[in-house]
C-alpha cells in the first residue's frame, strides 16, 4: 500500500510558540510551579509530554496556588480571567497565539468604534469564549439558520471569525449576512493562514487517495474541520489521535492512503503513523 502525505500538515507557528513558552517557563520557574489554565493545545500526547517535564494543569483559576505561575494557553483568555490572576498575585505566562490576540484586539476596537460585534465560530470553543470577552454582547453564530434569530437589529455590524474555520464556511455565513439590510457591515478576516493552507493541502490530497487519515486531538477544532472538509469531498475519512486508534478494516481494499494532521499534531505522531501504515 502506498502512503501519501499532505504537503502542509502538523504544527503551526502558534502551537510551536506555545510549547516553547511552556517549556521555558517550567525550566525557569521549576517543575510543578507552572500551571496551565486548561490544556496548552488540544493534543493529548503533547499535553502529556509537557506534564512529564513538570507543567501542571487546572481548569479552575481559583485552585492555582498563589506562589505559582499561570500559563495562558494558545487559545487565550478573557480580560476578566487575566485581571483575576493579577488580583491573586499569580505570575502570568502568556502563550496566546498571536492571531488569537489579533482577533481579541479587533473585537475590542470594533466595539469602541460603535459596531455591534458578531463572531462566526463555535461558542463552546475556548478561543471563541476568550475572544468575545473583549466586548459586551457579542453575538456568536456558526450556521446560516442561526442568523435570522441571533443577529441584532443594529445598523452597523463588525464581523470576525474563529481562526480555525475554513474560508468557505466564513464566506457562506458572510454571504447570508450581507443579504440583510444593515447600513454598514465591516468584516475582518481573522482566519489563520496556516490552518487554511493545511485545509487546502488535505482537500487536494483527497483526489489522489482511496482513504485519508486525519491525525489530531478529537477535541481540536482545526483537526475536526480538516476531517469535515475531507468527508465533503466524498473521500473515506478517519479522524484518529494516534496509531493505536487504527484498525485494519480501515484500509481494506485500499491501494493508496493519505495522511494529514491538524495544526496541534506533532511530527512524531505523523511519522509513527506513516511507518506503521507502510508496513501493512
Amino acid at each position: 500500500m502506498k502512503v501519501k502525505l499532505a504537503d502542509k500538515r502538523g504544527f503551526c507557528f502558534g502551537v510551536e510558540d506555545a510549547i516553547e513558552i511552556a517549556e521555558k517557563a517550567v525550566e525557569e520557574r521549576g517543575a510543578g510551579n507552572v500551571v496551565s489554565l486548561g490544556p496548552v493545545i488540544h493534543n493529548k500526547s503533547v499535553v502529556e509530554h509537557l506534564e512529564r517535564k513538570g507543567l501542571n494543569q487546572s481548569d479552575d483559576l481559583e485552585t492555582i496556588p498563589e506562589t505559582s505561575s499561570v500559563l495562558i494557553r494558545s487559545h487565550g483568555a478573557t480580560p476578566e480571567v487575566l485581571e483575576r490572576a493579577r488580583e491573586r498575585n499569580l505570575h502570568i505566562v502568556d502563550a496566546t497565539c498571536v492571531l488569537v490576540k489579533r482577533a481579541q484586539d479587533v473585537v475590542r476596537d470594533l466595539h469602541q468604534e460603535g459596531y455591534h460585534v458578531v463572531m462566526i465560530g463555535d461558542r463552546d470553543h475556548p478561543e471563541v469564549r476568550g475572544v468575545i470577552g473583549y466586548a459586551p454582547n457579542v453575538v456568536v453564530i456558526d450556521r446560516k439558520e442561526e442568523i435570522a434569530k441571533a443577529l441584532p437589529h443594529k445598523e452597523r455590524l463588525g464581523i470576525v471569525v474563529q481562526t480555525t474555520h475554513s474560508p468557505e464556511h466564513m464566506a457562506e455565513i458572510v454571504a447570508e449576512i450581507v443579504r440583510r439590510p444593515f447600513k454598514e457591515i465591516r468584516i475582518h478576516n481573522t482566519l489563520c493562514l496556516e490552518v487554511t493552507q493545511r485545509q487546502q493541502a488535505a482537500v487536494a490530497l483527497c483526489d489522489e487517495v482511496d482513504v485519508i487519515f486525519v491525525l489530531g486531538g478529537l477535541h481540536s477544532a482545526n483537526t475536526q474541520e480538516l476531517a469535515r472538509l475531507c468527508r465533503a469531498k466524498d473521500t473515506r475519512t478517519y479522524h484518529l489521535e494516534k496509531w493505536e486508534d487504527f484498525d485494519p478494516f480501515m484500509v481494506e481494499g485500499v491501494r493508496v492512503a493519505g495522511v494529514t494532521a491538524g495544526a496541534s499534531t506533532p511530527e512524531w505522531t505523523i511519522q509513527e503513523f506513516v511507518r506503521e501504515l507502510e508496513t501493512l
